[in-house]
């Protein structure tokens, strides 16, 4: 699986581009919690797991429990987010009133905010680890590949083209007709809004086509060809546009004036 390196510079280096994109709203307090959770967060088992190896015997085996309970994408949340993001908030606070790390507004973490970047980290942490791990082989990885179609060359099937094709045009089309342009008076500030929720619309209408091909038609025809669709589109939601979901979720509110620090 990978190792601190590749974690580390992924979860980084998004912290970063959200910290420039959002003009400092996603602090370097979000980047560095975000961050270390993605490195670190599930893979604390495994160091758990060392440590109670020291004492042998049952410290082992409940080591070993634990480690394999952790290093779960949600699981790690369900068990370490409320003492993590106790932790963190206090930490963004101590970090502030000493100057170590800066933060515009310079205002500490709640708690709230802390438990989507802990979530949002563990999440960011298997999307590598699926990816890259088991010598490819990984339960995750396999089921992606499951949803395609590998019995020969896939047949062309009418009615996959029919739906596919409404459905990307439907989204190409619906995107257009959102962002057009408008007279100067008009207000356009929920346009990006209104494209998300077409992009959600879309993306679960083709997943419900895909799973109806795949699981409930008897016997099963190839849903886009030969394309795991439904694997991918489950995969990208879960582990890249949802964490980052939450990393935006968690930054400052616009316009936030309070100040911690004394001048």
């Amino acid at each position: 699986m990978p190792g601190p390196g590749p974690h580390l510079m992924y979860a980084m280096g998004s912290g970063v581009a959200l910290t420039t994109l959002t003009n400092g709203r996603f602090s370097p307090h979000h980047t560095l919690i975000y961050t270390v959770n993605a490195f670190f967060g599930p893979d604390i088992g495994s160091f758990t797991e060392w440590l109670a190896s020291l004492v042998g015997g049952f410290g082992f085996d409940f080591g070993s429990e634990l480690a394999d309970a952790i290093h779960h994408p949600f699981y790690y949340v369900i068990i370490l987010g409320l003492p993590l993001c106790i932790l963190y908030s206090w930490l963004s606070r101590i970090f502030l009133l000493n100057r170590v790390l800066d933060s515009f507004p310079p205002v500490p973490l709640t708690k709230l905010q802390c438990i989507l970047l802990v979530s949002a980290g563990s999440l960011s942490h298997f999307f590598l680890d699926h990816l890259f791990e088991e010598n490819g082989h990984s339960g995750t990885y396999t089921w992606i590949l499951s949803t395609g179609w590998w019995e020969g060359r896939a047949p062309i099937n009418p009615d996959a083209v029919v739906v596919v094709g409404l459905l990307c045009i439907g989204l190409i089309g619906g995107f257009i007709y959102i962002n057009r342009v408008k007279p100067p008076k008009s207000v356009n500030k929920y346009s990006s809004n209104e494209s998300f929720q077409l992009i959600i619309i879309i993306a679960s209408l083709y997943c419900l086509w895909c799973t109806s091909q795949v699981y409930l038609v008897n016997p099963r025809r190839p849903a886009v060809g030969e394309e795991a669709d439904l694997g991918v589109l489950v995969f990208l939601a879960t582990y890249l546009f949802f964490p980052h979901f939450l990393c935006i979720l968690s930054m400052h509110p616009r316009g936030h004036e309070g100040l911690l620090l004394p001048k």
